[in-house]
């Protein structure tokens, strides 16, 4: 009779065993397969019927959900009156640069009446992205969210009772922002600025005509939740801050952090942060709010507040309470956020610096002819540069496809001599920086990169005309970034302060005004990658460069071949 029992409890023992074997196999990654129709749809804002842009007549666009290592295919199908490509914000695009998506750098554009599938895997990410529109100013109504989870049975590194829908900041403008960037663009002036800030897509209480359709996100007393916010405001940095509750910060850009406790966070354009918060306050209603964060001295912003709500579900008719949100110009703030975020976990940097390079950032005036008559201060029309070099889109054919099909620096598509340095040194951030300065040159100058090298960046903001904290994103890549400061970059002193055991990895970096950050990465993803500044208006005055990072050995090291559906020129 022992025997019996014996051999029953063996096998019940053998049978939890295998269940615990197979139940801790990583589940199979899958193929998400979508389809996004861009097409014009009428909408109400502001008192205001206007028709806008979007993908599947959704504003904002349809959240992707995946997990970690699964593909997506996404057909998108240009239903509309303008010329689209999307770009999947953050996605590392391994070989896959075909999919990266911005308008003439990596592909051709999507011609009205014309389709482009898009085919990528999402591997060794997990966490919060975004796609959006990469064609002129397509993107204030064409975004969604990217909401990456582990694989089953991966947990997550924190607990949490449930999530939140995604959290997307927006900003709208009564015109159609096609026609506000055209006029800035012919003109040479200033684009005018947004006229109300959005949570998924509804401006909130504090507009006319507004609070019927203000964004509710329903909570129950006692739970925590994740939290994901984007900010995919064109041209607007972000404070944001949830009444009467601590938010701890658990990862940003799709990578983990150290959790930091908080009352308020910073985002800048293209960025995201995933939030745990605790609803344990008394049962009612509270204000997510969010306002700018201005830091260019005399420029015309967006002052307005978009407000959400949440709502723990009690009776009741008191209003929601609102959160104390910083000064638009409190730049202390932002430096003490962003200065709080450290990696989840140790990091092996690499040491040894293959490519040392210094960019300067920021914008500048080209000088006009009389018979231009343009729009800018004195008769001049506003620029932006790196290095001095106001970067200019090809119109033909795609960086990638010029790469791809030869030296398409011998084809005069580009030239591959982007300055490493500034090619005048000059105090930076001087209150007064001499006028000689102020105009760049035009070009379609890219910087090569050898397959595997490793790449730091000091990243210098600039005071021509005004200083202001840009927000620098790379496609292809996410990097560390290892310190920033104000004032001048000094390397017999500023390079004491890296972080080199936990920085933060991102997407996106926002350089502080007047003063510089510090990136590195390694280039293993071969490819032209665009780096540039995420305000839009930033982008359009040429903020931009872009790397051309060479194959390595082999297949796997090797940029794969065009898709047979690339849009052609």
């Amino acid at each position: 009779m022992s025997g019996s029992v014996c051999s029953v409890s063996v096998a019940l023992g053998l049978a939890a065993a295998l269940l615990l074997c197979c139940s801790s196999q990583p589940a199979t990654a899958e193929e998400q397969r979508h389809e996004f129709v861009i097409q014009e749809a009428s909408v109400r804002r502001l008192c205001k019927a206007r028709s806008i842009v979007t993908a599947n007549g959704q504003y904002p666009g349809p959240a992707v959900e995946v997990s970690e290592g699964d593909s997506l295919v996404v057909s998108v199908v240009n239903n509309a009156t303008y010329n689209i490509t999307i770009h999947w914000h953050g996605v590392r695009q391994m070989r896959t640069g075909w999919a990266d998506g911005p308008e003439f750098v990596t592909q051709c554009p999507i011609r009205p009446g014309q389709s482009y599938t898009y085919r990528f895997t999402v591997a060794a990410q997990e966490g919060t992205l975004w796609w959006h529109a990469h064609s002129s100013w397509l993107r204030a109504t064409v975004y969604g969210a990217l909401v990456i989870r582990p694989r089953d049975p991966v947990p997550y590194p924190f607990e949490f009772h449930g999530e939140i829908a995604p959290i997307m900041f927006g900003e709208w403008w009564d015109m159609n922002p096609i026609d506000v960037i055209r006029t800035a663009t012919r003109t040479g002036a200033a684009p005018n600025i947004s006229d109300a800030l959005t949570v998924n897509g509804q401006p909130g209480d504090l507009y006319s005509c507004s609070s019927q359709d203000t964004t509710v996100f329903a909570v129950k007393s006692g739970e925590t939740n994740l939290l994901r916010f984007i900010n995919a405001a064109l041209n607007t940095e972000l404070f944001v801050s949830l009444a009467g509750h601590t938010m701890t910060v658990v990862g940003a850009d799709a990578s983990y952090t150290k959790p930091y406790n908080t009352s308020v966070l910073v985002l800048g354009p293209g960025q995201t942060t995933d939030v745990l918060v605790t609803f344990d306050q008394p049962p009612g209603q509270y204000y997510l709010a969010a306002r700018a964060y201005a830091s260019a001295q005399g420029v015309p912003f967006d002052n307005t507040t978009t407000t959400a709500i949440f709502d723990y579900g009690a009776s009741g008719t008191a209003s929601p309470s609102m959160p104390t949100l910083p000064a638009y110009n409190d730049t202390a703030t932002v430096t003490a956020f962003t200065t709080s975020l450290c990696n989840l976990h140790a990091v092996e940097l690499p040491s040894v610096v293959d490519e040392d390079l210094f960019f300067t950032v920021g914008v500048g005036l080209f000088n006009c002819s009389a018979a231009q008559n343009c729009g800018g201060p004195n008769g001049t029309r506003f620029a932006a540069s790196m290095n001095n070099v106001s970067f200019v889109l090809p119109s033909t054919v795609s960086l990638l496809q010029a790469h791809y099909q030869g030296d398409g620096a011998a084809n005069g598509v580009f030239t591959a001599d982007f300055p490493a340095n500034p090619p005048v040194q000059f105090d930076y951030t001087a209150q007064n920086v001499s006028r000689g300065l102020w105009q760049p040159v035009p070009g379609t100058r890219l910087y090569k990169l050898k397959y595997g090298s490793v790449v730091q960046i000091v990243l210098q903001g600039t005071n021509i005309f005004a200083g202001e904290n840009h927000p620098i994103h790379i496609h292809g890549y996410d990097f560390y970034i290892l310190a920033e400061g104000f004032s001048n970059f000094d390397a017999s002193t500023d390079t004491a302060k890296f972080n080199l055991h936990d920085p933060p990895m991102r997407n996106t970096v926002g350089v502080p005004v007047n003063g510089w950050a510090v990136i590195r990465f390694v280039a293993d993803n071969p490819g032209v990658w665009l780096m540039h500044c995420h305000l839009d208006v930033h982008i359009t005055w040429g903020l931009a460069m872009a790397f051309l990072v060479e194959d390595g050995v082999g297949e796997l090291q090797s940029l794969g071949a065009p898709p047979p559906d690339l849009p052609i020129c």
